[in-house]
């Protein structure tokens, strides 16, 4: 799977899950996707090893990321949970936290790769 490739998966997920590009954190969920299909690792240390990767490539503040990371969460929650839940493969009783949410994009990048 490409660079490319991967970004117009999650791209098109994100549209599936009913966020568009007009949301500020589109693209840094795109990116934080992407550095998690690198290295799932960093999913453990998400403060340390995602946001500010992602603030600097996307010319940000890692605050600002992880709010809008989480805005982008709370949109696929409230837009399209019932396909949020089909990713997920398991029961959610409330919107995932940041970590849980990449992680999710990323196990759906995989699972359709």
């Amino acid at each position: 799977m490409t660079p490319e490739l991967s970004a117009q998966e999650i791209r098109s997920l994100l549209r599936r899950l009913g966020v568009t590009e007009n949301y500020a954190g589109f693209s840094c969920t795109v990116c934080a996707v992407q550095l998690s299909l690198e290295d799932p690792a960093r999913l453990r240390l998400i403060t340390k090893r995602i946001y500010p990767d992602v603030a600097r490539r996307c010319h940000t503040t890692s605050q600002r990321v992880e709010r809008n990371i989480r805005t982008v969460s709370g949109t696929a929650w409230d837009k399209n949970r019932p396909l949020l839940l089909e990713l997920a493969g398991f029961p959610l009783a409330r919107r995932p936290n940041n970590a849980s949410f990449l992680a999710i994009l990323m196990g759906a990048c995989v699972d359709s790769g």
